[in-house]
């Protein structure tokens, strides 16, 4: 392992430049009382706080079922996909006024986002939906994600936020993901049950024994600490730490930037941008040959660039947006491969020209770049 490898710490929270944040629905609605305001509120200037120190902040929220049942007059969680529907229909609205209002006070735009599993597993979606988020990011305003549970149907859910926030740090390769829960961390047995159960303060995010370690879930919601451990095991594969925290603990966002041990951090096995090139070399089908000339060639190699439509020479192959490819020089050698941001036909107009023709060429302009520097590895 070399010392840009090196597996990460709670170094990482205080280092982390992007974080996502998942709150369960249990603290967002003071266990199925209504939205707790006050308890929202708090996050948000935790979440305000971090963004004065230059910290991107993602927020995965649940909350629109369980705020949706309140407002509905049902205490007890439907198990019928429709009625589920109706309820996040009537609780988000509520959620993401509630959000609007504190991030206002704070001068900060919110963005509801809401997202299904397909949106995540088609390759042009997932796409679009990383452009859209770092588009928001960029420009300082505070996404808030939350699965899409008006329409989704059992074959598509994510079965709880956990997972999703895990996908969404992988989406935006961020640095970490926060999950506030309930429970002030994992726990070597079921803290309800066993009161000699001792807090696990630290732990590798693929060790198997975590998972006999996890409880099940709640009432309110659809994930215990199963899912969390799950979760982190996802987030892991883009190399984020995962830190696992009761949300109650005042200045807990804060407190875990500025490196303070609380609850239970999970470790992924490889730095975020190590993680990532290794999952691009891994990929094996490839649907595309681009042939670069010398000066591309020399570009990637030398300086780590992303590649510009100007530096290719010919294309093969059938390909979407989205698809992996490989670059070779104009001998056939092998150079780099990718994920490519537009589809063959598109790419094939634009090849050997300057970026800032592509939107006079195609009517449009998807991105400046062929293949970003993020999704591409020099083989």
């Amino acid at each position: 392992m070399t010392d840009s490898e090196q597996m990460p710490g709670r170094e990482a929270l205080t280092e982390a430049r992007r974080i996502v944040v998942k709150i369960g629905s249990a603290l967002l609605t003071n266990d199925g009382r209504g939205l707790d305001e006050a308890a929202i509120g708090g996050w948000v200037d935790q979440m305000a706080a971090l963004h004065a120190r230059g910290i991107e902040v993602v927020l995965v929220s649940s909350g629109a079922v369980a705020a949706g049942m309140v407002r509905l007059g049902w205490n007890v969680r439907p198990s019928a996909v429709h009625q589920l529907q109706a309820a996040a229909a009537v609780g988000q609205t509520g959620l993401a006024q509630c959000y609007e209002g504190h991030f206002a006070r704070h001068d900060l735009r919110s963005a509801q986002v809401l997202l299904t599993h397909d949106d995540l597993s088609n390759r042009k979606r997932y796409l679009n939906a990383r452009s859209a988020l770092r588009t928001l990011v960029d420009l300082r305003v505070v996404p808030v994600i939350n699965e899409n549970d008006t329409v989704v149907t059992d074959e598509i859910r994510f079965g709880d936020n956990d997972t999703l926030g895990a996908l969404v740090a992988n989406l935006l390769e961020a640095d970490a993901l926060v999950i506030l829960t309930d429970q002030e961390g994992l726990f070597d047995a079921d803290p309800r049950l066993s009161p000699q159960a001792q807090l696990i303060h630290e732990g590798r995010a693929d060790d198997p024994s975590l998972a006999a370690m996890a409880g099940g879930g709640g009432v309110l919601g659809r994930g215990g600490m199963t899912t969390k451990v799950r979760a982190a095991r996802l987030a892991a594969r883009s190399g984020a730490v995962t830190a696992i925290a009761s949300g109650r603990q005042p200045g807990v966002l804060t407190r875990l930037a500025d490196g303070e041990r609380l609850g239970t951090l999970l470790r992924p096995d490889h730095a975020p941008l190590a993680a990532r090139k290794r999952w691009l070399a891994g990929q094996l089908q490839v649907r595309g040959t681009l042939t670069l000339d010398a000066g591309a060639v020399n570009v990637l190699r030398s300086r780590g660039s992303s590649l510009l439509p100007v530096g290719v020479k010919a294309l093969n192959g059938h390909f979407v947006r989205g698809d992996m490819v490989v670059c070779v020089d104009e001998q056939g050698e092998r150079v780099a491969k990718g994920l490519v941001n537009y589809g063959n036909d598109e790419a094939a107009r634009i090849l050997g020209q300057p970026s800032h023709q592509i939107e006079a060429i195609l009517g449009y302009m998807e991105a400046p770049e062929l293949i970003h520097r993020d999704n591409l590895v020099i083989l």
